[in-house]
């Protein structure tokens, strides 16, 4: 893969660059992002010190959660704003807009006075219904802000918006270093797959994730299964899942691959509740669930049907939850699976906002190889998809 790296530019000083980054992070309800939310933020710091080294005038385009097109207050990106600059110890202005208009002209005068160096993050982006739409009026009224684009949001990238794909038309367009890493990584695990290769896959719905399954049972060694994806695979086997969640429209594409094979592998028992509120649970083989029940996480048959795979594996490739991980007691098979990947001697490569919350949350996150900040874009990437984002940044060679 050809990158056109940030690293090629070789005189930003002065340059107003646009700077989209994927700051999209939880904020506690007093307004505050905690030091474990903010890895997508520390993940894009190598990009703006290297900016502000460089003399570069820099303007930050984000988005945070899905305001659909209209203000919500509650999703303003100031408490963003204010763990940047706490990060890097340097003061990061806000403005409350996000392009020019009658009503904003101060945006164009704010971005004339800053110097060198000065960093303005301008208001969600997600706030303008035509983010979303991919509008090129929108896109141009965005490139005019700035001389130079860096995209560094690669959790977007399969995304075909305005500020990560059509403003790509509208001005000279690069990889920031964090998008470049991924890339690199990415590209890495497909084109130089260490045998044995374990894929473990997780999460709520398998219809997102089912091309990367049947990808990876055509080149991994083993594809492990776990979340609530597993519940449809296991109903198509025969096996009774209670209440729990399933997507009937799945059945005929999975009753075409071959589910007893041991290539594939899918819980043995798990941890069952009557709702998804409930705070305890009981433990039992998953042949024994009962029909009021939902299965919310892995047990621990599992974990060791699995620990034995990981051990054998040379690569392994992780992204999804094994379970309800929002609540404690839902999490342990999540938790059990990263302790055991962090043991692990095989090149560890992981994806997805909550597998690495909880990696985080565990303090281990040095114990992988690689992060990916995307969930759904190392998704797509994975299976091959061409990235919106990257149409004039990255070519396939």
């Amino acid at each position: 893969m050809k990158i056109k790296s940030i690293r090629e530019l070789k005189n930003l000083k002065g340059q107003r660059v646009l700077l989209r980054v994927d700051f999209n992070v939880p904020i506690s309800k007093d307004g505050q992002i905690d030091k474990s939310e903010d890895y997508k933020i520390v993940q894009t710091l190598p990009t703006i010190k290297y900016l502000i080294k460089k003399g570069a005038k820099i303007i930050i385009l984000t988005h945070l959660g899905r305001p659909d097109g209209r203000v919500v207050e509650k999703l303003r990106l100031d408490p963003v704003a204010v763990r940047l600059s706490q990060l890097l110890n340097k003061g990061v202005y806000k403005n409350d807009n996000i392009v020019e208009t009658g009503q904003a002209p101060s945006l164009r005068k704010q971005i004339n006075e800053l110097k060198n160096g000065d960093i303005l993050m301008l208001e969600n982006i997600r706030f303008d219904k035509r983010e979303e739409a991919g509008d090129k009026n929108f896109a141009q009224e965005l490139a005019k802000l700035g001389d130079i684009y860096i995209n560094d949001a690669f959790g977007v990238c399969h995304r075909d918006q305005a500020s990560v794909s059509t403003i790509q038309d509208y001005l000279p367009s690069y990889a920031g270093l964090l998008l470049e890493n991924e890339l690199k990584n990415l590209s890495a695990a497909i084109d130089k797959l260490l045998k044995p290769l374990t894929v473990i896959i997780g999460g709520a719905k398998i219809s997102t994730k089912i091309k990367l399954i049947q990808k990876f049972l055509k080149i991994a060694d083993h594809v492990l299964l776990g979340g609530a994806l597993a519940n449809t695979v296991l109903h198509v086997m025969g096996v009774a899942v209670g209440k729990s969640l399933v997507e009937p429209k799945m059945y005929p594409v999975l009753r075409k691959i071959k589910l007893t094979d041991n290539q594939l592998r899918v819980p043995l028992d798990g941890v069952m509740a009557k709702s998804y509120q409930a705070k305890v649970g009981r433990l039992d083989a998953l042949a024994d669930v009962q029909a009021d029940e939902l299965i919310l996480d892995v047990g621990p048959d599992t974990i060791k049907l699995y620990e034995k795979i990981i051990k054998s594996s040379k690569m392994i490739i992780w992204n999804g939850p094994m379970g309800l991980i929002e609540t404690p007691f839902f999490a342990k098979g999540t938790k059990s699976l990263v302790r055991l990947l962090a043991k692990s001697k095989a090149k560890t490569i992981v994806g997805g906002g909550e597998s690495v919350a909880i990696i985080r949350q565990l303090g281990l996150d040095k114990k992988f190889s690689f992060i990916s900040t995307g969930g759904g874009a190392m998704l797509a990437f994975l299976e091959g998809k061409k990235l919106p984002g990257l149409k004039k940044i990255a070519t396939i060679k």
